[in-house]
C-alpha cells in the first residue's frame, strides 16, 4: 500500500493506493489546530481535536487501521511538494539532504512547503522505517531551457533566485502520461496543456518534457485566475506595493483579483449563472488570455500536434473551452460540438489536424506512481531486485 499525503497549513489530505495503484479510499484531516477540527475518511466524518500535523497523521493512520489498512503493511509515503527550488529535478526519496533542500526552498513558497516538512517529519516520528518520497510541482517544469526560465536580471546576489520555476508539474507530468498511453505509449511530439481551474497555467510539452510554462517565480503570472491577477507590470506591482503597502499589494494581487475582481466571483459557474457585465467581461479575459498565452506555447514548440484539458474548468466548462479553440482553428483545430458538450475524452474531429482531449486531474495517482517508481515497488507491493 501506498499512502498519499498532500499536507496544508491546516489540512492534511490523504489517499491510499493499492500495490497496483487502484485507489483504496480518500480523506482527510481539516481545521487542524481549530475548535471545529475533523477527521473524514471515505465519507465518515468526525469532530476531533488535533493540535498539529502530527496529531493529525496519527488520528488517520488509526483510522486507517480502524479499517485494517495498518501502518506495518504501507510500503511508502508519497507527499506533494510545491517547491523544490533548482535543486529537485524529479521525485526523490526522502533523505536528510531531500529535506534540507525542501526547507531551502521555504521562503520560494512560505505557505506550502512548512506544512509538507511538518507531515514528513511527523511521519518519521510515527513510522520510522517507512520509505517517503517527495513529488514537486515544480520538477517537470526543470527541463525548460535557460532562455526561459532567467528574467533579464543581472547576476547579483540579490537577484539569485528570481527566475521562472512553472507549477502544477505533477498535474502535468500525469496529463502526459496519460496521453502517451491514448497516443500509442508515446506523447505527441508538440503538445499544449492546459491547467484551468481556481489556479490556471498552459505548459508547452515537447517529446514528453516541459520547454515552457505560463507561470513564474510564483503561481501568481500568466494566465488570469480565480483570485490572482495573472501577468501585470512590474511597475504597476511597485505602484500598487507604495499605495497600499507590500502585504496589501500581495493580497490584492493573489487574493482579490482575476475573476473576482473582475466579476465578483472566483468560481467559473457562478459567473457562468450571473449574467451580470462583469461577469460576462470576467469570462472573456479570461478566455482571452488562454488564447494570448496559447499562441507563445505553440511558439516556443514550433507548431502543434494535440491540446489537452485538465482541472476543474478545463473538464467540466465546454463553452470555456470553445472559447479557447474556436480562435485557434488556425492552427488545424476543429471541435466537435456534440463531443465537446458531453465532455468526451476526445473532443476533435474526424477531420481534423489537431487532437484535442480532456484528462480527469489525479495528482494523488501521479504521486503514487512516482513513489512506486522511485522506491523500486512492484505491482504485488515488494521491492523489485
Amino acid at each position: 500500500m501506498i499512502l498519499v499525503v498532500n499536507a496544508g497549513s491546516s489540512s492534511v489530505k490523504v489517499a491510499l493506493f493499492a500495490p497496483d495503484l487502484g485507489r483504496v479510499l480518500a480523506g482527510a484531516a481539516t481545521e487542524i489546530g481549530g475548535s471545529s477540527a475533523a477527521l473524514n475518511i471515505d465519507g465518515e466524518a468526525r469532530d476531533l481535536t488535533m493540535d498539529d500535523h502530527a496529531t493529525a497523521l496519527e488520528a488517520i493512520l488509526d483510522a486507517l487501521e480502524a479499517r485494517e489498512y495498518k501502518a506495518e503493511a504501507l510500503s511508502g509515503a508519497g507527499h506533494r511538494v510545491v517547491h523544490g527550488g533548482t535543486a529537485q529535478r524529479g521525485p526523490a526519496r526522502i533523505t536528510s539532504d531531500t529535506r534540507r533542500a525542501i526547507a531551502d526552498a521555504t521562503p520560494l513558497a512560505p505557505l506550502h512547503n512548512p506544512p509538507a516538512l511538518d507531515a514528513i517529519d511527523a511521519l518519521v516520528r510515527i513510522a520510522p522505517g517507512l520509505p517517503q518520497v517527495a513529488s514537486f510541482d515544480t520538477a517537470f517544469h526543470a527541463t525548460n531551457p535557460d532562455v526561459a526560465t532567467r528574467y533579464a536580471l543581472p547576476a547579483r546576489p540579490e537577484t539569485a533566485a528570481l527566475r521562472r520555476y512553472g507549477f502544477h508539474g505533477i498535474s502535468y507530468a500525469g496529463l502526459t502520461t496519460e496521453i502517451a498511453q491514448r497516443h500509442g505509449g508515446r506523447a505527441p511530439a508538440r503538445l499544449l496543456a492546459c491547467h484551468l481551474g481556481n489556479g490556471a497555467s498552459l505548459c508547452a510539452i515537447k517529446n514528453g518534457v516541459s520547454v515552457a510554462t505560463t507561470m513564474g517565480y510564483s503561481p501568481l503570472s500568466g494566465l488570469t485566475m480565480g483570485t490572482r491577477s495573472g501577468d501585470i507590470d512590474g511597475n504597476a506591482v511597485l505602484s500598487l506595493a507604495k499605495r497600499l503597502g507590500a502585504d496589501a499589494a500581495g493580497r490584492l494581487l493573489n487574493s482579490d483579483s482575476g475573476l473576482l475582481g473582475l466579476g465578483g466571483a472566483s468560481d467559473m459557474r457562478a459567473l457562468h449563472a450571473a449574467g451580470s457585465s462583469e461577469a460576462d467581461f470576467a469570462i472573456r479575459h479570461f478566455a482571452y488570455w488562454c488564447v494570448r498565452h496559447a499562441g507563445s506555447m505553440i511558439a516556443a514548440l514550433g507548431g502543434l500536434d494535440a491540446v489537452a484539458f485538465t482541472g476543474g474548468i478545463g473538464e467540466h466548462d465546454a463553452a470555456m473551452r470553445a472559447a479557447i479553440l474556436d480562435p485557434l482553428a488556425w492552427a488545424g483545430i476543429a471541435v466537435d460540438p456534440e463531443a465537446n458538450a458531453r465532455h468526451a475524452p476526445e473532443i476533435h474531429t474526424r477531420g481534423s489536424e489537431i487532437d484535442v482531449h480532456i484528462v480527469q486531474a489525479d495528482e494523488e495517482r501521479t504521486i503514487a506512481v512516482e513513489t512506486r517508481a522511485v522506491l523500486g515497488l512492484t505491482k504485488n507491493g515488494s521491492t523489485g531486485a
